[in-house]
């Protein structure tokens, strides 16, 4: 009986003969394929298909501010890579792409780029027309800055981020992304507002969402609230200063003072009590007294709190309203009275505050108001010092300083009224707030998150948070908080009355809008209604992302098709931000986590191994890289990076990529056109000669290792598997076999060569669908040679068939033959004569376990060392590597 006859009974696919270019090149091949899908509707997304048969993915919206960079490239490709698996598993996906293109990134880049800025005082002009348009604005000083009103403002804020939008998407194309691109959504678009606004209002009518009147950070310079999520914490310059603060009467060692370090003296108007540890000795006897603050004479109490440190400065503190965060604790904590001096322009109050009482602190405070806090720091040290309360002089230090993560200038804390959303951040002060976190640390626990170690990072910043989500902003670009507030017959808003829109009316506006019952006319009048008019924070509308690319409340079909999702992708910095609040929206309004996978990208890291961001100056565009070393070249730099890790910016892995490209595209060519004009055929059941067999169990389990890194979110161990069994088929089995494939004499029989033709065709058509979901354009390129359709739609390779083909072969026989086949060459190399020359006759010494190995293979072997007499195997001492022991060369033939 023949091998053939034992051989699986499996399909046969056959295709005419591959028609492959004269020459095959990487270059300009994206603009070719990207025409191809869009025409094709390769990537878009089947409607018909149930939730068990989709898999969708809550796609990062990038921030429409400028540019994408290199590490958007990074982690973007991730993505994508998960996509092509997904899809290639027969899976519908669902892979939207957004925009996040409100908030502040977009006003500063408008105001830059127009040369404009805001003035909601100021009426809109229909016609108006930018005094400057083009790139980045740098000449327009903010003084120059022409006022415009808030609709002109927003305006331009929309014509600017369509026009960035248009660059990101040519971007994410060329790049290769299989995003459904009818499938896309802005932040600020009408259907995303409309949900924001619902979640909103829905949190609200359940008692999530509240407005409080209460200290909270503020940057001055943008004139708006920031929350915890956003600080920055940087070291800031500053001195300290011992200050005294007076005793009513002496202590048992005769002195009739106290003295506390700061560096904040020009808030010593501010100053609501002194404050020391309850253990600490040395301020024992002053607990439950009073002190008077130096200069502006007012009475305070000394109290004690475990927050005080009895190791810093002098042990003792003084509470103003407001320093720090930890001021604003013992302030609620204490149940301490409010005293502000500091207003949201970051100069001191102009209005001397009726606490002080006495006539030379009043006179101290009409010094310092009106003035910056470093100018009025100046006053207030030199009233110190003039009084004698300043004890030496101050002492340089460098000390850590909140900062918004956009801002250059140091928070400071003032009391506002604002919108809050609950997030567990508040446990000990709201009765609900300990069952919120909890219940948030459970959602963490049931996400995989992949890396899983990412966990950790969850789980920490829940229990660290200590507000709740600040989410209003005093901004204009942005999602409007959509409620309006009652006008008293006084004519003075009540904050208190809240009129709300009706979900049908969606979204609104309420600086344009007006609340059900009420005229245009009654706005602002007694009795009517004032709008309001802050934005939701850009992480409000965000957090929403599912929601808004799913359809919630737009498309109840495809949301129930989509949603939860299955992945959300995105970097290890907004874990806190992004997922947390994605998280947080889900649980309040589905009780459920919005996806199941969280796959975080690691960083990109320059030269000096600093992470790449904007802020630093540090990051590379990559229209300029994918077009130099192609898109499947940067794909593979960014794809040898397992998620999680920090990688560093390498030019030279994007090289190799290239190589990777060129060389799927030659070896293909190749090998498939061994048979001519014949047809190309894929039958398994013609694999019959033992190194053909041996490489089909190899590529096997390959295919095995790839599928279970694929599903481990593990691409990278999918990649390097691929890589370099694929080397090795090209670098050993393909030199092995190409002379039986050919056949190019006719000597071998049919059978003989049939099998190479079949092993080559069926190994070219499984590694095209290996790489595809990292090399889409080189892949899609070889498949279009002998196939129809894409073969990113193809289904992906399984190991079953190929093992069947495999009939037991042993993939060690390809190895082994390998290293028999470079000891021949080396004779060659060494001897400086071509490879084509050959061999009378030759002894190869072997591993004891490669001889019988080598044997199965022995034919191929003669054939590719070009061995024309004897050759004769033999096993060599433990230890020793392959290697020619005896030899004969015939007559190299003369170069040509």
């Amino acid at each position: 009986m023949s091998d053939a006859s034992l051989a699986p009974s499996v399909d046969v696919e056959t295709f005419p003969a591959p028609s492959v270019p004269e020459k095959v090149i990487v270059d300009g091949i994206e603009d070719r394929w990207n025409a191809a899908w869009t025409q094709e509707g390769t990537y878009a997304f089947d409607r018909t298909a149930t939730r068990e048969q989709v898999y969708s993915i809550d796609t990062p919206p990038p921030t429409v501010s400028g540019s994408l960079h290199v590490g958007h490239v990074f982690s973007y490709t991730h993505t994508d890579v998960v996509a092509r698996y997904q899809r290639m598993r027969g899976k519908a996906v669902f892979y939207p792409m957004g925009w996040d293109d409100n908030g502040l990134p977009t006003e500063r880049r408008v105001q830059n780029y127009f040369g404009v800025r805001c003035d909601p005082s100021l009426p809109y002009e229909p016609d108006f027309t930018p005094p400057h348009v083009g790139g980045e604005g740098k000449s327009v000083k903010a003084a120059d800055q022409v006022p415009v009103s808030r609709k002109n403002f927003v305006e331009l804020c929309e014509r600017l981020t369509a026009e960035d939008e248009q660059q990101f998407e040519a971007l994410w194309r060329h790049l290769g992304l299989s995003v459904d691109w009818t499938h896309h959504y802005q932040t600020i678009g009408k259907d995303a507002r409309a949900v924001a606004q619902a979640a909103f209002l829905r949190n609200l009518a359940r008692g999530e969402a509240y407005q409080a009147q209460a200290p909270g950070l503020w940057d001055v310079t943008f004139q708006t609230a920031v929350a915890q999520a956003e600080l920055e914490a940087r070291d800031y310059p500053g001195h300290y200063h011992k200050v005294t603060f007076h005793l009513p009467a002496p202590r048992a060692d005769g002195t009739d003072t106290v003295a506390i370090e700061t560096t904040r003296p020009e808030l010593l108007p501010a100053c609501v009590a002194l404050i020391a540890h309850p253990d600490d000795e040395r301020y024992q006897d002053l607990f439950g007294t009073t002190v008077t603050s130096p200069i502006f004479g007012v009475e305070l109490p000394v109290l004690a709190h475990p927050a005080a440190e009895m190791d810093k400065g002098a042990g003792i503190a003084m509470c103003c309203t407001f320093g720090d965060l930890t001021d604003v604790q013992w302030w609620r904590e204490l149940d301490l009275p409010t005293r502000p001096v500091l207003g949201r322009n970051g100069r001191i109050l102009a209005e001397t505050p009726d606490w002080i009482t006495d006539d030379g602190g009043r006179a101290a405070y009409a010094e310092m108001a009106g003035k910056t806090t470093f100018s009025a720091r100046t006053a207030v040290v030199d009233a110190l010092r003039a009084s004698g309360d300043l004890i030496g002089e101050p002492v340089a230090t460098q000390r850590k300083t909140n900062f918004f993560e956009k801002g250059d200038k140091p928070l400071e804390i003032v009391t506002s009224r604002q919108w809050y959303i609950r997030n567990g951040g508040r446990p000990h002060t709201e009765a609900n707030g300990k069952e919120l976190r909890e219940n948030l640390i459970g959602r963490g626990k049931e996400l995989d998150f992949h890396p899983d170690f990412m966990r950790v990072r969850y789980e920490n910043w829940v229990n660290g948070l200590n507000s709740d989500w600040l989410i209003s902003r005093q901004r204009f670009f942005g999602v409007p908080i959509p409620v309006w507030y009652a006008v008293g017959d006084d004519g003075e808003p009540d904050y208190q009355r809240v009129l709300t829109p009706d979900e049908a009316q969606l979204p609104v506006d309420p600086s344009i809008d007006v609340p059900a019952g009420f005229t245009e006319d009654q706005r602002g009048a007694a009795g009517g209604f004032v709008g309001e008019v802050d934005i939701m924070d850009t992480w409000a509308t965000s957090s929403l992302s599912p929601q808004i690319a799913g359809g919630w409340l737009r498309d109840e079909d495809l949301f129930a098709r989509v949603y939860p999702m299955d992945l959300r992708p995105q970097g290890q910095d907004i874990i806190r931000t992004w997922l947390f609040s994605t998280v947080v929206r889900a649980h309040l309004e589905f009780g459920e986590l919005p996806w199941r996978h969280a796959a975080i990208s690691g960083w990109i890291l320059d030269p000096d191994r600093k992470k790449m961001s904007k802020s630093k100056g540090n990051v590379v565009t990559p229209m300029g890289l994918l077009e130099e070393h192609g898109s499947d070249a940067v794909r593979y730099w960014a794809a040898s990076a397992r998620l999680g890790t920090d990688a560093a910016f390498e030019v030279g892995q994007m090289k190799i990529g290239r190589r990777l490209a060129i060389k799927i595209l030659n070896a293909s060519k190749f090998a498939l056109t061994m048979g001519g004009e014949e047809d190309l055929v894929l039958d398994p059941a013609a694999v019959t000669a033992p190194v053909d067999r041996a490489m089909l169990a190899g590529l096997a389990d390959v295919v095995e290792t790839a599928t279970a890194a694929f599903e481990a979110y593990d691409h990278t161990r999918a990649l390097e598997t691929t890589e370099t069994f694929f080397w090795t088929f090209c670098d050993d089995y393909l030199e092995l076999v190409k002379d039986r494939a050919y056949n190019r004499d006719g000597a071998l029989g049919a059978s003989e060569v049939a099998s190479a033709r079949a092993a080559l065709a069926i190994a070219v058509d499984t590694f095209l669908r290996l790489f595809a979901p990292v090399l889409p354009f080189a892949t899609e390129e070889v498949w279009s040679w002998y196939r129809t359709g894409s073969a990113h739609t193809a289904p992906w390779p399984t190991a079953e068939p190929l093992r069947a083909a495999a009939a037991g072969g042993d993939p060690a026989v390809v190895a082994a033959t390998g290293e028999a086949l470079a000891a021949l060459r080396k004779v060659k190399s060494e001897a400086k004569v071509s490879q084509k020359t050959s061999f009378a006759r030759a002894r190869l010494q072997l591993p004891a376990d490669s001889v019988a190995l080598v044997q199965q293979a022995l034919g191929d072997l003669r054939a590719a060392g070009r061995v024309r007499g004897d050759l004769e195997i033999l096993g060599a001492p433990a230890g020793e590597a392959a290697a020619v022991v005896e030899h004969e060369l015939d007559e190299p033939e003369p170069r040509r």
